[in-house]
């Protein structure tokens, strides 16, 4: 697809998605992430519905923070086409995914995706909880991801200091008409920072996915406050953070993955890869875990004692108040 024009106006914005719109046949028939064009995927990796979505969705997903920004012009490219290839289809940024003297993520997915776009799911999210800044945000996110639509579209980072009701004015409402003009197919938030927010943000808005930080350290809390609700309401749950901080010399990267694949509700684990041969050895885990199952993933109630000690902000960056996600830790 062609990207948007520069310096688009809202208005402008609009009309050209009334255009889209008219041409409701082509998202009508958008594929499921089912089939694949560009690079033939390796076989294997496992496919799971995205709850009430009906998106299926590779096991593994491909994150676009931090680790993914660390890799300068030359390197980055070849990842994305590596992930393709080895059969990953949703890839997840966000609007404030970026560092100095770089492309910021979102332009990096542009470069690449839009090739393999109509096979492919995109997720991004943004900071703003206002109407109109969320626009902003969502229409240099479009631009920069040269695309007419993302496949799902979240509220970034939940945290206890939102504020229902201001969200369902602001924010919220703005998700829901992008989903009504299919500028969105689907919508929903990412949260890290509080599990009472978010249940409470599911128990009154109609939403698709979440995106919620599960691993065995059980930090925050989300498997027992956030995953029942978002099972009773069928909403889409990817994890996160599942190794942040984590992997190497405190567990394995099969155990923390498996940990993530085995939790009830869970559909997909995305990750920041850093380097080829990472990204490799995931996709071979999520390989073997389709054709397998967990295979050497100790009792979860070990692995979660194991690594109890390591919740919170002296261990995990990613909790410390003045972390900036997407930024290097």
């Amino acid at each position: 697809m062609e990207p948007f024009e520069k310096n688009l106006t809202r208005r402008g914005f609009l009309i050209r998605s009334a255009a889209a719109v008219a041409g409701a046949a082509l998202y009508g028939s958008l594929p499921s992430c089912s089939d694949s064009t560009g690079p033939t995927p390796e076989p294997g990796i496992s496919r799971r519905t995205l709850g009430k979505t009906k998106l299926r969705a590779s096991i593994l997903s491909f994150g676009g923070g931090s680790l993914f920004l660390a890799h300068p012009d030359g390197q980055w490219e070849a990842m994305l086409e590596q992930a393709v290839a080895g059969g990953i289809n949703l890839f997840d940024t966000c609007s404030c995914y970026e560092l100095a003297g770089t492309k910021p993520s979102e332009e990096r997915f542009g470069e690449v995706l839009p090739r393999y776009r109509k096979n492919l799911a995109i997720s991004t999210k943004f900071d703003a909880r206002t109407y109109d800044g969320a626009a902003v945000e969502v229409e240099r996110s479009l631009q920069r991801l040269k695309t007419d639509y993302v496949d799902i579209l979240l509220m970034h980072n939940i945290k206890s200091t939102d504020d229902l009701a201001a969200i369902e004015q602001g924010s919220y409402r703005r998700l829901v008409e992008y989903k009504e003009q299919r500028i969105a197919r689907f919508i929903g938030f990412s949260s890290m920072s509080s599990a009472a927010k978010s249940r409470e943000l599911l128990e009154n808005l109609d939403l698709d996915v979440v995106m919620l930080a599960l691993n065995p350290t059980q930090y925050g809390d989300y498997a027992q406050t956030v995953l029942p609700i978002a099972r009773e309401k069928g909403t889409g749950v990817i994890a996160m953070k599942v190794m942040s901080n984590l992997v190497g010399s405190s567990a394995t990267a099969r155990e923390l993955l498996e940990y993530a694949w085995t939790l009830d509700g869970v559909s997909s684990a995305v990750i920041g890869q850093l380097g080829k041969d990472m990204l490799q050895e995931n996709i071979a885990l999520a390989v073997e875990f389709g054709e397998n199952g967990p295979s050497s993933m100790a009792d979860r109630g070990v692995l979660e004692t194991r690594l109890a000690p390591m919740a919170g902000p002296h261990t995990l960056c990613w909790a410390r108040p003045d972390y900036h996600d997407g930024a290097p830790a």
